[in-house]
């Protein structure tokens, strides 16, 4: 699944180095941590290396 928004593909990087073990899941917050907690690494590595040209800053619900 590719992010939908540079705020989301910003937090699956965070959640991504933590799965890796670059940074402490301690760290995490909000979306990052349920991104952690819910999805695999390779779902993750997909969403953070969407393109984050053409993506909103955030996503309207």
């Amino acid at each position: 699944m590719k992010a939908q928004s540079k705020a989301q593909q910003k937090a699956a990087g965070a959640a991504l180095a933590a799965k890796r073990g670059e940074a402490k899941v301690g760290d995490l917050q909000g979306a990052s941590k349920e991104m952690y907690d819910t999805m695999s690494e390779s779902e993750l590595d997909e969403m953070a290396s969407t393109k984050r040209e053409d993506l909103p800053d955030s996503k309207d619900d």
